[in-house]
């Protein structure tokens, strides 16, 4: 594959001393400015026969440049043929189902058979690269055994574009939960910094020093069993490692099958029928799915909202406790 070569119109009169970076940013818009930022500094952009490596060069009236963008460099993950619960797909982006036990970056422990190893494979050449490499373009991350829907960017612009909702926080997530006990109040806020577990570095937790702000608005949908568990929706203002999990547990209540955050609930069990009594205890993972994501489409502006039914390991549970 060859190098893209481009030519920016000339710059104009009232242009003059803009930021090469920035005033490139606005003629091309398929590239992010820290992309243009980065072909700058690799030699990249020539204006009369000069290389100008310095981002923040003044442009001058009628100059002209021309911008090399060199083929996407291969991801370093393998793409692999791993079959995925597509909601919605487009040139600039791809919704997906993700099932609980899927990791989403290869990392030690994991190498491999996560989500972007079958978005590479999936995706193929319709991956338009991100910051110079041909990957998905990830903008928020559910834990391994998290199920429900996450969007991934297939484009440089639609990642720079998802990237900014979610710092604005725009980005609409609601999950749904099964936690131990009734809310008090049933619908509230959960605000608390998250970081670290002093403790435990291997956990997080609502720190009264440092970590970062995080804010999780629920509401109890439904109560079974005289309140041992509660079916609750959580919203994230923020999105924080591990936040509702750690929020929930923060407030009283974790959630069912939460391997690191839950506690024992055995006097709550004793009360319960002995089918219901086996179902909780054997749910082996955080009983936790991301039901709903929206956003603005990146290029064609309008909103646009996905729901997922609930997978069939937390739908069988729900049903077996509505039983009682």
């Amino acid at each position: 594959m060859t190098q893209t070569q481009l030519d920016p119109r000339p710059v104009a009169p009232e242009e003059a001393g803009a930021r090469l970076d920035k005033w490139l940013a606005g003629q091309l818009p398929d590239l992010s400015r820290t992309r243009i930022k980065a072909l700058i500094e690799d030699g990249q952009v020539v204006s009369a026969g000069a290389t100008i490596a310095d981002p923040s060069h003044r442009v001058k009236p009628g100059q002209i440049f021309s911008v090399g963008v060199p083929p996407d460099a291969p991801a370093e993950p393998e793409p692999q043929d791993i079959a995925l619960d597509v909601v919605y797909e487009d040139a600039d982006l791809i919704v997906i189902n993700k099932p609980a036990g899927m990791v989403v970056h290869p990392a030690p422990g994991n190498p491999d058979a996560t989500l972007v190893n079958a978005l590479l494979a999936h995706c193929g050449d319709s991956l338009a690269g991100i910051g110079g490499v041909r990957r998905p373009g990830i903008v928020h991350r559910l834990d391994k055994d998290t199920s429900g829907l996450m969007v991934a960017a297939k484009t440089d612009i639609a990642h720079r574009s998802l990237s900014e909702q979610f710092a604005a926080h725009s980005l609409e997530r609601a999950y749904r939960a099964l936690v131990w006990g009734l809310p008090n109040p049933p619908k509230g806020e959960i605000e608390g910094n998250i970081g670290r577990n002093p403790h435990d570095r291997k956990k997080m937790a609502v720190v009264k020093g440092g970590g970062k702000p995080a804010l999780t608005r629920y509401q109890v949908l439904k109560t079974f069993g005289g309140g041992a568990v509660s079916l609750v929706e959580c919203r994230l203002a923020t999105g924080r490692t591990h936040q509702i999990r750690v929020h929930m547990t923060s407030l009283g209540y974790p959630l069912v099958g939460d391997p690191a955050y839950g506690r024992s609930r055995a006097g709550r069990l004793k009360a319960l029928p002995e089918p219901v009594r086996m179902a909780l205890a054997d749910f082996s993972r955080q009983a936790l799915h991301a039901y709903l994501l929206g956003f603005d489409h990146p290029t064609k502006g309008s909103r646009i909202r996905f729901e997922s039914s609930m997978p069939a390991d937390l739908a069988g549970l729900i049903s077996t406790l509505e039983a009682i």
